[in-house]
């Protein structure tokens, strides 16, 4: 069963990992996806650096996965650099594998770039080839609730995730967004657009002040006034902000199970144990033991 014919059955539950530099371990990960896969999780992300650095890892990281039996495996694939025939070979690599399941993106452009560098400029043109030439694969593709930074408008940004659905994609994952009643909006004008596929919720726990805050701010999403009031509050106690970060995430994933969302995706950022913490005090997910 592929994720959107669970998403038809129920609602989808899984985690985005990213994998170790090149010369760093590959234990502490595999550790850790030990304990998320006691969450049952029905797929796992797996993201690599721009400008494709750590590639190799992530195809390392999802073979694991795949060979664990435990999870479904979703590498991340960007037009950064990419060739035709290099695209071609990477996914032949992931068929023989087992592999059938593909997250497409443009890519952040590493510093300096200004330009994909490769034979696919947008996600659409990518989407399309994967699904010409290899049509067994299910593609997820990005959605950004509150617009893609770089694009020139809300309108343009929807737009273009419709031309992603109308190349193959089967399902949205979205990039994090803290204002749920925004989301909500957003849902609300990509139906009006035509753009009908299952939507896969990204969420990323609040565990520490400097990070939620590059991550959130670098990619264009606003900090809504409930959470800058911990951050306010509580940002210079480290414990006290985790505490008061994962009561925020938890209110945050019930008020998505509330609107309706077709997926949970959880960005574990490879912290077991405080994913842990949040999924049992949210109470959506037990532990398989």
């Amino acid at each position: 069963m592929n994720v959107p014919e669970i998403m038809k059955k129920r609602m989808c539950f899984s985690f985005e990992i990213f994998p170790p530099k090149v010369k760093q371990p590959l234990i502490p990960l595999l550790d850790t996806l030990e304990h998320l896969y006691q969450f049952k999780p029905d797929f796992i992300s797996c993201t690599y650096g721009a400008g494709g650095s750590n590639a190799g890892r992530n195809i390392e990281v999802c073979k694991t996965i795949f060979d664990s039996g435990k999870s479904v495996p979703v590498p991340h694939l960007t037009c950064i650099g990419s060739t035709k025939g290099a695209l071609s070979d990477k996914l032949k690599g992931y068929q023989a594998m087992g592999i059938d399941h593909i997250l497409a993106l443009r890519g952040d452009w590493p510093k300096g770039w200004e330009e994909t560098r490769g034979d696919f400029n947008h996600a659409n043109e990518l989407v399309k080839f994967i699904k010409v030439n290899f049509p067994n694969f299910t593609v997820a593709v990005a959605g950004n609730p509150e617009k893609h930074f770089q694009a020139e408008s809300i309108e343009s940004d929807i737009a273009y995730l419709r031309l992603k659905q109308d190349e193959g994609a089967d399902y949205i994952m979205t990039q994090l967004c803290h204002d749920v009643e925004y989301f909500e909006r957003w849902v609300e004008k990509i139906r009006k657009a035509g753009i009908y596929l299952p939507i896969d919720v990204g969420v990323i726990p609040v565990i520490s002040k400097d990070p939620i805050i590059r991550m959130t701010v670098g990619n264009g999403c606003s900090i809504p006034r409930d959470l800058a009031e911990i951050i306010g509050r509580y940002g210079d106690d480290t414990e006290d902000f985790k505490r008061a970060g994962q009561e925020y995430t938890v209110k945050q994933i019930h008020k998505f199970v509330n609107a309706g969302v077709d997926g949970l995706h959880i960005y574990s950022l490879n912290k077991w144990q405080d994913i842990k913490n949040i999924l049992l005090k949210a109470g959506i997910r037990t532990l398989d033991k």
